[in-house]
């Protein structure tokens, strides 16, 4: 398959699309995979002009997410100066070794500054970096230490300690777990041990991509309560275009729409902006088939069941 230009089979499946039915099915999306700035790696806009951007197209959410910092104890200051109330921000955590890796303490700081979701490592995992002996993609403009690899089992493949009270910290704050860049094998022991400690949201994104999962994976992990957030940076019209259509309707199909959602996993340059890839993704989507009340649910109700902003906005109403 290596000779298919999966960026031309992409925009053939996009071609017949209703841009008119695009519209109306972006409106109340909820992004949780938006690659805004200030970052280290070139970005093409920064978080006020992506919520810009998404009240454009009628969005109700996006959720941020940097490798290397949080966004969340920021989120007060951007709200205040966000002319765009209607679009709600969230905030991440990546626990890779710029905030000391597997560390409760800064877990504990973030989640109680409002941040949403916290992230296994992703660049410092190591299974990202076995994996990614030739060049990464997650190249930086600042030259930053080199990282030690960062796994979340013991030589037996046992969950660790301080990973378990990471998980009780999740769970207590009802947040949003991600495997992050963990081997799926380490996802396996990662979620199975949080659904015992009470975590209620969770998700793996680009499971096949780096993460080694098989569909069997996808749609036993789907079955434990896990949502399988598909990039659509990995599918569209983007440099990062690895797959070819039909292996994301594989992987939705493994899990089902019900427990699917589609992320950006944009905002790099020289890449389309992070709506006009969900818009692509959307397109996409109803080329492979999927119904709009399917479509809906990926992009507007799974994400926002995780992020629980209907839950949000019903308890600001009853006040």
């Amino acid at each position: 398959m290596a000779d298919r230009n999966w960026r031309e089979e992409a925009k053939a499946v996009m071609a017949g699309a209703d841009e008119a039915v695009v519209a109306d099915l972006i409106k109340g999306a909820v992004d949780l995979h938006v690659h805004s700035g200030p970052s280290t790696m070139p970005r093409m806009l920064d978080h006020l002009e992506q919520v810009e951007e998404a009240a454009k197209a009628g969005m109700r959410g996006v959720l941020f997410k940097d490798h290397y910092y949080s966004v969340g104890p920021m989120l007060p200051m951007m709200r205040r100066l966000n002319p765009h109330p209607e679009v709600e921000m969230y905030g991440s955590l990546v626990l890779n070794t710029t905030v000391g890796g597997l560390n409760p303490y800064a877990v504990d700081f973030n989640l109680k500054s409002g941040t949403k979701m916290i992230f296994m490592p992703t660049a410092h995992a190591a299974n990202h970096i076995r994996s990614n002996h030739r060049k990464t993609r997650l190249a930086s403009n600042v030259q930053l230490m080199k990282p030690y690899m960062i796994t979340v089992v013991d030589e037996q493949g046992e969950l660790l300690d301080v990973v378990k009270q990471i998980l009780d910290l999740i769970a207590a704050h009802d947040a949003i777990l991600s495997s992050g860049h963990l081997h799926v094998a380490e996802a396996w022991a990662l979620f199975s041990e949080a659904k015992k400690r009470g975590v209620k949201r969770m998700i793996m994104n680009h499971p096949t991509y780096g993460l080694h999962s098989e569909l069997a994976d996808i749609a036993d992990l789907a079955k434990l309560g896990v949502v399988m957030e598909q990039s659509a940076c990995l599918f569209v019209d983007s440099r990062f275009n690895v797959f070819p259509p039909e292996h994301l309707k594989e992987q939705i199909d493994a899990a089902g729409p019900e427990n699917s959602s589609i992320g950006s996993d944009l905002g790099q340059v020289d890449n389309p902006s992070p709506v006009e890839g969900l818009r692509q993704a959307i397109r996409l989507l109803l080329g492979l088939g999927y119904t709009p009340a399917e479509i809906r649910m990926m992009v507007r109700d799974n994400p926002a069941r995780l992020v629980g902003l209907d839950a949000d906005q019903k308890a600001v109403a009853a006040e």
